[in-house]
């Protein structure tokens, strides 16, 4: 067999391949170019999750080149059993042979063209002369099958938490670099809040985005095998991707697309319980749909309902053109309607003169589990991004009997995305009533300064960068009791931790002088009494 196809190629100056199944039975002989067959359409889908598609592909490497990217991708878009190439040798002889198999994802191996990507989905044997070739191959292939099976029965076992996700990050030089692997690690665990399972992530750094893919062609075709190899659902970009990329992306590998944009709305679709914050999510996905909806045709259906999808306006989301402009215009009006009610209530608030002081900072920093400790409240708290939306306000009475109102707030993050911030604009209106804003930052986040600046940038956005600020480190009981006094002189910030209490007291002074601007340097008795409390988790009146 070798020497036949070996003669061919020398005599035509092509690749000459066959495709042979397990019985040995030749079932198609192609002819290619010099660079690389053709193969026919055998049916891309998946041969499934345990079994190989049966069939082996053998075939002449003319150019002295060795197992090249189109066969491995064919290796495992149409999952074969085995590739192999054979170097045509001087007159035309066998000349040596490379092949490779496809490994199941637990002993997947680093490519040694690029150690530090991905993880490569196949392994590589040779090179050597067909004469040294002793492998059983009914024995590989038995074996191969039933690694996939155990590692599929494993999986099933194991239960995923949701649609199966791939995070993909690009990073164009032009940038600076630096900042990926953060923007990836934040990527992640925003995919896990929406209920995705990762499980994987596929990063690149180029010259300049592709204005068709933004990955490049060939990073695409490494998309396209490895979410089929994973048994993938949904691929979620780094990026905001414009309408065509967004369908071109889709199209290739049949696969459910979406950007930043889409899963913090997706997000925040879920957690959103007011009326308020339902309508507001809804304009929001309604107003980044809009320019989507002329050239997302078939891809739309992959678009809407699920991750990405879901919310108040799920069923509003295959709507087109005017129908989508006349609901924004509905839902603009109602929540001017609700925007009045709430001027209402400030304005019954501002008469009773009782000040209101705003908790603000990065999503995740702890201050709803803030609130509940400064107020004895219970408003819903998860250590998870996002996992307050809607605006909540309780009363807190200090020793001396004078009190505030303490207002939670929706947290920032990176790069929000700007019709999420203009939807929510009213909500936040509610800061600018503020006589004070507590800025919480997480003590054990290795971001901070960064997450800082985030949430200065959004308030002066905003124009809230007028309000005093109060700057607050929570989270401390998670550091070492060495760090806080350097950690809340270094960033001129009280430290506390709304978990077990530590340093609430200390906040509870700062927050009556700030907010009736008295400089009183003496710890009050009636907070010294408190502070046994605080600590045991119950401050009482």
């Amino acid at each position: 067999m070798a020497r036949n196809l070996t003669e061919l190629s020398a005599l035509t100056a092509r690749q000459i391949g066959v495709l042979v199944d397990r019985r040995g039975v030749v079932t198609h002989v192609i002819a290619g170019d010099n660079k690389q067959l053709f193969i026919p359409e055998l049916g891309r889908a998946r041969a499934g999750a345990r079994r190989f598609r049966g069939l082996r592909l053998l075939h002449t490497h003319v150019l002295g080149e060795p197992l090249s990217r189109d066969d491995l991708t064919d290796l495992s878009l149409l999952r074969l059993d085995l590739v192999a190439a054979l170097q045509v040798g001087e007159g035309g002889l066998p000349g040596t042979l490379e092949y490779a198999t496809l490994l199941p994802p637990s002993q997947m191996v680093p490519d040694e063209d690029d150690p530090e990507g991905p993880l490569r989905p196949w392994r590589k044997e040779g090179p050597l002369r067909v004469h040294q070739l002793n492998e059983d191959f009914a024995d590989l292939i038995a074996a191969l099958e039933g690694e996939f099976a155990q590692a599929t029965t494993q999986g099933a076992v194991q239960a995923t938490r949701g649609p199966r996700a791939i995070l993909v990050g690009v990073e164009e030089r032009v940038d600076g670099g630096g900042g990926l692997e953060r923007r990836m690690d934040e990527l992640e665990r925003l995919a896990e809040t929406a209920g995705l399972d990762v499980i994987d992530r596929i990063v690149q750094k180029r010259p300049k985005c592709d204005p068709k893919t933004l990955v490049g062609k060939g990073k695409l075709q490494e998309l396209l095998v490895r979410s089929m190899y994973l048994e993938a659902d949904i691929l979620v970009f780094d990026r905001v991707l414009n309408p065509s990329q967004g369908r071109v992306i889709s199209t290739a590998t049949e696969l459910k697309v979406i950007d930043r944009t889409q899963l913090i709305l997706d997000i925040f679709a879920q957690r959103a319980h007011s009326k308020d914050g339902r309508l507001q999510v809804e304009l929001a996905q309604l107003r980044y749909l809009l320019p989507r909806l002329g050239v997302m045709h078939a891809g739309l259906s992959r678009l809407t309902g699920g991750i990405g999808g879901r919310g108040p306006g799920e069923t509003k989301l295959e709507i087109r053109g005017r129908r989508a402009r006349d609901r924004i215009a509905m839902l603009d009006k109602q929540l001017k309607q609700l925007v009045k009610k709430r001027e209402l209530r400030r304005g019954q608030r501002k008469r009773s003169g009782v000040p209101v002081a705003a908790l603000v900072g990065y999503t995740n920093a702890g201050k709803s589990t803030l609130l509940n400790a400064m107020t004895h409240s219970k408003v819903f708290a998860e250590d998870k991004l996002f996992a307050t939306l809607d605006t909540t306000s309780r009363r807190m009475r200090f020793p001396d009997a004078r009190e505030i109102v303490l207002t939670d707030t929706v947290g920032f993050i990176e790069h929000l995305p700007t019709d999420l911030l203009r939807a929510f604009e009213a909500t936040l209106e509610e800061l600018s009533d503020a006589s004070l804003l507590v800025h919480v930052l997480d003590a054990t986040d290795p971001h901070k300064a960064l997450h800082h600046e985030v949430v200065i940038q959004v308030l002066a956005e905003l124009g809230l960068d007028r309000i005093p600020v109060l700057r607050v480190l929570n989270k401390i009981d998670l550091l070492p009791e060495d760090e806080w006094a350097s950690l809340g002189e270094v960033w001129d910030a009280t430290v506390v931790s709304a978990v077990s209490g530590e340093g609430l007291t200390h906040l509870m002074e700062q927050l009556e002088r700030a907010m009736w601007r008295e400089d009183r340097r003496d710890l009050k008795p009636e907070f010294r009494k408190n502070e046994e409390r605080w600590s045991q988790g119950n401050p009482g009146e």
